[in-house]
């Protein structure tokens, strides 16, 4: 009678251990066949998300049976999700229902339009570049400006995390309270002394991000010597200004490597070398070095500054038009040797 008893408890621990073997694998055992990264846009269904995680999990019918069980199928909120070596279909479950987003980085450069930008942007988000372009146009129109070019100002170059969910409101609002804790009380009293308006701060910082190369140590120099330029009524003659207004006629189609005399007359209110004073906007997005490099400019007597052959990314400056002209000509004489036209 006891061996009967023991062998029906046996029978039914290992019963037991093997019903609860298997529940336990099918809800909280390893079902991620590989690392991966599952897109639910908003407008997914079940089938959808069933289709979305299979290339990642083992088995899918698990994943299926506790994801309707957990109700998946009813509830879910869309985004870009981790699926990482090692977790289980309710850890998978949960997080998709729970909308745990794994964030996408997104790095502003110093693109030359706003247009650009959104080009790039738009490639990790749900949204197309259409609908990103639309909603910053009216965001624009909003702050009383023409278009979505008009907001350059608000973006400095940098890294940013984003969900790819986010929208073009909640893109714009990430920039723009950046913009409104970079202009500190110090920052608009430099403002003010500089003599400059703020389009023509930002104008100015991205011809000095452009001339450096994005090289602090010489931005402080380089906005010095524009601003000398500016206050005494003279061109600023800056290369990156034509190199823009041919790219703007072009939509950026038409690389650049060397300016030539035929460039200089190129019909536009960007071309330094056809026209006085400061650019009506920016030529690319910046960073906040070159703004406070504007608004820090060097005080020198500087007003040419040529490439320096000897130095890549780096100038030679001067205040003498006769050393400029043979800065100029052993620049002029390099590129001929590189053969860069």
């Amino acid at each position: 009678m006891k061996k009967t008893v023991l062998v029906i408890a046996l029978v039914i621990f290992g019963a037991a251990g093997f019903f609860g073997l298997r529940f336990y694998n099918k809800y909280y055992g390893n079902n991620v066949e590989k690392d991966g990264y599952v897109l639910i846009p908003h407008k997914a269904d079940f089938k959808q998300i069933l289709d979305s995680v299979g290339p990642y999990i083992k088995d899918k019918e698990a994943f299926e049976a506790v994801a309707r069980d957990k109700d998946l199928d009813q509830y879910f909120k869309p985004g870009r999700y981790h699926f990482q070596a090692g977790e289980g279909n309710t850890k998978l479950v949960n997080m998709i229902k729970a909308g745990n987003q794994a964030e996408n980085s997104f790095r502003i450069g110093d693109f030359g339009d706003m247009y650009q930008m959104i080009g790039k942007v738009t490639k990790k988000t749900e949204l197309d570049s259409l609908h990103f372009v639309n909603d910053l146009n009216q965001i624009a129109v909003e702050k009383g400006y023409k278009n979505a070019e008009d907001l350059k100002k608000y973006f400095f170059i940098d890294t940013y995390n984003f969900f790819w969910t986010v929208s073009p409101r909640e893109f714009f609002k990430k920039f723009d309270e950046q913009y409104n804790d970079f202009w500190t009380s110090e920052r608009k009293t430099k403002e003010q002394q500089s003599g400059l308006t703020r389009d023509q701060i930002y104008s100015l910082a991205s011809i000095v991000y452009k001339e450096s190369g994005g090289k602090k140590d010489e931005m402080k120099t380089i906005a010095g010597l524009y601003m000398n330029r500016y206050r005494k009524g003279m061109k600023l003659q800056s290369d990156p200004t034509v190199i823009y207004a041919i790219n703007k006629q072009t939509n950026f189609k038409e690389p650049i490597k060397r300016v030539l005399y035929k460039h200089l007359s190129t019909p536009s209110p960007y071309n330094t070398y056809a026209n006085a004073g400061i650019p009506p906007g920016p030529i690319c997005v910046v960073d906040k070095n070159s703004v406070d490099a504007v608004l820090n400019a060097e005080n020198n007597n500087y007003i040419f500054m040529c490439a320096d052959p000897a130095r890549f990314g780096y100038h030679k400056f001067t205040a003498s038009a006769e050393e400029h002209a043979i800065n100029a000509k052993a620049y002029q004489d390099w590129l001929n040797s590189k053969n860069i036209k």
